[in-house]
């Protein structure tokens, strides 16, 4: 994209000859990663030392969406996060290079990036996680425009079959991740589009955590669900083979 991209890495305290699991997390809708370490995930720092995990938080700008988009050569995402910066991490920080001990996962627009970078990479991460993700475009009406999914997909006539949900499932089959999502019951937005993907998995065969508790489209839900799925994470990792 040929532009700088603040990215923010938390990690434990590094000892000589250890190497460490990394996960990537993607903030949602007009986030950042500053308010991510902040106010959406605030135990980050903790949580890396006591899992021995380096956290990788890249600036998804306001709106990209996380995807590679046809219409903006400055938005492509997924091949920044999925390709460049993994690449740069395992380049400059003592990792374990291998798609077992490597996770991403996300919140709202960062749920749905997850999902989109982790399928396009599968090479690249064997877990991946969503919170309250807008995982299905079909459901937002209005606001594919008024999120400005138009201005890095286009219009939503002409939407590439590989960002529904049926072609994404299909994938998930065969890409031997793991898949783990929650929401919140009062989550006007989402609630819908992640029971009924949870639902479409099922009945496709694909293995995957599904998980939903009280709590609306806000910063209450999110920190405790993604602090909860840091933990699942951690109990994947710890069940991998060397």
């Amino acid at each position: 994209m040929e532009k700088e991209i603040e990215t923010i890495i938390i990690t434990p305290e590094i000892k000589v000859e250890k190497l460490y699991k990394t996960v990537y997390i993607l903030h949602g809708y007009s986030g950042n990663p500053n308010r991510t370490y902040k106010e959406d995930i605030p135990e980050l720092l903790l949580k890396s030392e006591k899992f021995q995990t380096i956290y990788i938080l890249p600036d998804g700008n306001f709106n990209s969406w996380y995807v590679d988009s046809n219409l903006n050569q400055k938005s492509q995402y997924s091949t920044f996060i999925g390709k460049e910066l993994v690449a740069y991490i395992d380049s400059n920080f003592p990792t374990m290079k291998n798609r077992k001990w490597r996770g991403i996962l996300g919140w709202s627009m960062g749920g749905f990036g997850a999902l989109n970078v982790g399928l396009n990479y599968t090479q690249n991460f064997s877990i991946v996680g969503s919170t309250c993700g807008a995982l299905d475009l079909t459901y937002f009406g209005v606001n594919y425009k008024n999120y400005q999914v138009e201005d890095v997909l286009g219009p939503f006539e002409k939407l590439p079959s590989e960002y529904l949900v049926k072609s994404r499932a299909e994938k998930m089959k065969t890409s031997e991740q793991y898949y783990i999502f929650d929401c919140g019951t009062e989550d006007e937005q989402m609630i819908d589009m992640n029971r009924n993907f949870h639902f479409l998995l099922t009945k496709n065969g694909v293995e995957h955590s599904y998980t939903e508790s009280l709590g609306k489209h806000d910063t209450e839900y999110w920190s405790k669900a993604l602090s909860n799925q840091l933990v699942l994470f951690e109990n994947y990792f710890n069940n991998q083979k060397l």
